[in-house]
């Protein structure tokens, strides 16, 4: 819809393409047709005349080999995305972040630091605001921080972030990929059209090539980049920057998340007394690593945003302190991941493993003789179970580990839902 409406305001002739024809997105086609749209929706969705068009912005959800789109490409018609068609209408200094894991928490960090020193900053793309709502907003911003996927990325040509933040890689869509080293480059998108003025701030352990930006590295597993976490201590070169333990964050992985937007405040000039008064009152966001409560000393975590393997690793390296081990709530949707990659850490780390949803069967195959496993229906069950196994746990870590959409219409159902067990658990005592 904010494609839409920036193409209206630019003066264009605007028709809407969508197979799906529920009551929501009818009440959405009435809106923009009031606007001044065509609308084409449900089997009417169909383009008759394509070269009429100059050319198509597809969604970030939907494939480049979605029937509509290749109607357009067939006909010689450019397929751009949401991002990539607005970028030219932004005055704004544009910060980029991909990767798999980290983005949203990453992009949060940014946007308060930079307006905590002052600036005038939003956060948008994949979370918060599209880019092309920004644009047409009255607010004139600083700086427009974009959380951008493989998906968005796919569908770029010409889009320049002056800064491009890389968190991390790992396996993940596969349901949408052949193979992992199509997403990755899928990702590496985020970069190809920076030049030696810009700055790239990446994950040191991933090795990317080609990057022609200047180029600052950070890592909690390896002291060799920029910027290293040791002994609870986020290090820039040999200073000691902070502690750990000075923000209301924990665990590697957010060290890393800290590290990265840190390096983009610095690169912008802050100071790092600015930066860590701002790092300290905030807060991460619901769903990730989220204490929902403590029962009879077992502390529940609710992690249902870990919607790939490498994400579930890094919730059960976080709690590498849970001295009576884990009962983990895992599975989802089958997107053709390997959970045999996996097996080792669970087994390190997890006593007992609960498992939920279309893929329980295969981990609870690949996990045979690692550790515990059991099988669960939904939500309510897998906690009640995990209750009764937590004797001699101290935590029950709900962290997935794939995405939700085999039950759930997204991770925050899913987590919602967790939490609501656990209060009867809560009720029940």
């Amino acid at each position: 819809m904010a494609a839409a409406r920036l193409a209206l305001r630019e003066g264009a002739n605007v028709c809407v393409f969508d197979t799906g024809n529920s009551s929501e997105l009818q009440d959405r086609a009435e809106e923009l047709g009031s606007e001044g749209c065509e609308i084409a929706m449900g089997d009417d969705a169909v383009c008759a005349d394509p070269k009429k068009y100059e050319f198509a912005v597809i969604s970030p959800g939907i494939s480049l080999d979605w029937m509509i789109a290749t109607q357009f490409t067939d006909s010689g018609v450019r397929v751009i995305g949401e991002m990539e068609f607005s970028y030219p209408f932004c005055s704004s200094g544009i910060i980029g972040v991909t990767g798999t894991n980290g983005k949203t928490t990453t992009v949060e960090l940014i946007e308060k630091i930079l307006n905590d020193c002052g600036e005038t900053a939003v956060a948008g793309g994949n979370y918060g605001r599209p880019l092309a709502d920004i644009v047409c907003g009255s607010t004139s911003y600083s700086s427009v921080i974009l959380e951008i996927s493989s998906f968005q990325l796919e569908a770029i040509s010409e889009f320049h972030p002056n800064v491009a933040v890389w968190t991390n890689f790992a396996s993940d869509h596969l349901d949408r990929y052949s193979e992992i080293d199509e997403y990755k480059s899928a990702k590496m998108k985020l970069f190809v059209n920076q030049n030696e003025r810009d700055w790239a701030v990446i994950n040191g352990k991933d090795e990317l090539q080609g990057i022609k930006a200047q180029t600052i590295t950070f890592s909690a597993y390896q002291e060799s980049g920029n910027y290293s976490f040791n002994q609870g201590n986020i290090v820039c070169g040999d200073d000691v920057l902070f502690n750990l333990q000075q923000t209301k964050l924990r665990g590697a992985h957010n060290a890393e998340n800290l590290m990265a937007a840190t390096a983009v405040a610095q690169i912008k000039g802050y100071s790092i007394d600015s930066i860590i008064d701002s790092l300290s009152d905030y807060t991460a966001p619901q769903h990730r690593c989220e204490l929902v409560a403590t029962i009879d000393g077992v502390d529940y975590i609710n992690d249902s945003k870990a919607t790939n393997l490498h994400a579930m690793e890094s919730a059960l390296k976080s709690l590498v302190d849970s001295e009576d081990g884990i009962v983990l709530i895992a599975g989802g949707k089958d997107k053709g991941l390997s959970f045999a990659d996996v097996a080792d850490s669970v087994s390190r780390y997890v006593k007992h493993a609960v498992l939920i949803g279309e893929t329980r069967f295969q981990m609870a195959e690949n996990w045979a003789g690692k550790v515990d496993c059991r099988l669960s229906e939904d939500i309510d069950e897998a906690v009640s179970l995990g209750r009764s196994l937590a004797k001699g746990a101290s935590t029950i870590l709900f962290s997935p580990g794939t995405s939700s959409f085999d039950m759930f219409s997204g991770y925050e159902e899913r987590g919602n839902l967790f939490k609501a067990a656990v209060e009867k658990q809560i009720k029940q005592r």
